[in-house]
């Protein structure tokens, strides 16, 4: 490899600068050290992106961790024992043969990669993280000013770059405005904390504008897995509805063939990809026009069941234990603006369906309502003008998507145990989560407290107004210096 070549000539360098100076050989170890002798491995797809397996540097990979474990599960010789096995045979025969030959996906589950995801848009990152063990991060509009940011235009069309051009001109020209009538709104009373304070502004006005944007702005995500769960969630992506999924699908199964090449050579049968494909073709988005503004449609928790010391006893910030499942859950229907959807989805611990993004249940007023009311009339003119243009366009619904903005609302389903549904409200009922799903989550928690309060259930709440906070402001991610 590579690598070792590159390790090889510097432990030369070593030797001979050993006999000249410390300081050399000093140079040479840090030069060892450096992260741009790591071999990552990358891979693109027709409409740009790119994908970036992650190579950490390990001596002990993902496919050697993972034979490692296996062993110690079959043998008392103890891991320095596995250690040895490990330098004398390596780990690619028999990886290749028990995890992928021989079909015991447990191993799978031993060894995990990071695949940096880059250039796609919202609709393919929220497709990659629809996953109940999806681990991972994207890119968050609330804090990245997304008005350079490329915008997928899959009809490759004048027409289609049009209508996504002028989502973008909205989102720049109105961003000054918006600003300025935010700190007329809220002005800062504190100096020391002016710097955190401008930065809460400019969240908020992310916040607001964000939904003007499309789902086909290109967005970066990373997902940390194990190989079993790549390969088990890649089986469904290259059968996504959309070619653009398909491809990053194509192109990362191209990328860890290449970073692991024992663990994903697994023969495909026709059934189970005949079987995949007519799921995601068929049932994959839900979507209903008449959709419920806010229901309760199935109960199937047996209040009888319920422990009331361990509902009541629960303090802040602890959850509630896992058993909590077997008694039942909860179905609550309800419209929702995409944009919000994509921080609601991020709950692993409750089932979601992936709503079809349209105009057809129309655009969430909240967006309208936080602008200056001249910047409000633009809008408006412009949501009628979109609307108008996004309906002729020679395309099926799932494409169509991408020239949407996600300020429209769409059907969102989800079921949950009390364990699952607790932690949603209490987390996305804070006065910092957007107003927009800050309101079902509350809607939620007052179902659940009217229904099982009696039972027990405590839920720890924030009741303070959704006021500007400037507190907001701290909740970037930021390189010191």
């Amino acid at each position: 490899m590579k690598n070792r070549k590159k390790l090889q000539k510097a432990i030369a360098q070593i030797l001979t600068a050993q006999q000249s100076s410390p300081e050399a050989t000093e140079s040479i170890i840090k030069s060892i050290e450096r992260t741009d002798l790591l071999e990552h491995t990358i891979a693109k797809t027709p409409s740009g992106a790119t994908i970036f397996v992650l190579d950490t540097g390990a001596v002990i990979n993902a496919e050697a961790s993972a034979m490692l474990q296996a062993l110690h599960s079959r043998s008392t010789g103890g891991v320095k024992h596995h250690l040895k096995i490990l330098a004398e045979k390596g780990a690619g025969d028999f990886i290749k043969s028990f995890y992928v030959g021989y079909g015991h996906k447990s191993i799978g589950d031993c060894g995990t990669a990071t695949i940096f995801i880059e250039g796609v848009s919202m609709l393919a990152a929220k497709a990659i993280q629809d996953w109940p063990l999806y681990s991972g991060q994207e890119s968050s509009t609330r804090y990245i000013d997304f008005k350079n940011q490329p915008f997928l235009n899959p009809l490759q069309t004048k027409k289609g770059s049009d209508i996504l051009e002028k989502w973008r001109t909205f989102y720049i020209t109105s961003m000054d405005d918006v600003r300025a009538h935010l700190t007329q709104q809220f002005p800062c009373n504190d100096e020391k904390n002016e710097k955190m304070y401008t930065k809460a502004i400019n969240a908020r006005a992310f916040d607001i504008l964000r939904g003007f944007l499309p789902a086909g702005a290109t967005t970066n995500l990373a997902w940390h897995t194990n190989l079993r769960q790549a390969a088990d969630k890649l089986m469904l992506l290259r059968h996504h509805p959309l070619t653009e999924v398909q491809d990053i699908a194509n192109a990362i199964d191209r990328a860890l063939r290449k970073q692991y090449p024992n663990s994903f050579d697994h023969e495909r049968f026709d059934h189970t990809e005949n079987y995949n494909a007519q799921i995601m073709e068929k049932s994959y988005y839900f979507h209903n026009a008449k959709h419920p503004d806010f229901a309760i449609t199935k109960n199937r928790i047996d209040k009888k069941l319920l422990p009331y010391d361990i509902l009541h006893n629960r303090p802040m910030k602890t959850e509630l234990p896992r058993y909590c499942r077997e008694f039942g859950d909860v179905m609550f229907d309800f419209t929702l603006d995409f944009g919000s959807f994509r921080d609601i989805q991020r709950h692993r611990a409750i089932t979601q369906r992936m709503p079809l993004l349209t105009t057809e249940i129309g655009f969430e007023s909240w967006y309208l309502n936080e602008l200056p009311p001249h910047i409000a009339q633009k809008a408006q003119k412009l949501l009628m003008a979109q609307e108008k243009a996004i309906s002729t366009l020679p395309v099926t619904p799932e494409m169509r998507q991408y020239y949407i903005a996600m300020g429209y609302k769409t059907a969102n389903r989800i079921v949950g145990d009390l364990g699952g549904l607790t932690y949603l409200v209490e987390l996305r009922s804070t006065r910092f989560v957007h107003p927009t799903l800050r309101k079902r989550a509350i809607q939620m928690a007052q179902y659940l407290l009217k229904t099982y309060k009696k039972c027990g259930l405590v839920l720890h709440l924030d009741t303070e107004p959704h006021e500007f906070d400037v507190r907001r402001g701290a909740h970037d991610i930021e390189i010191k210096r």
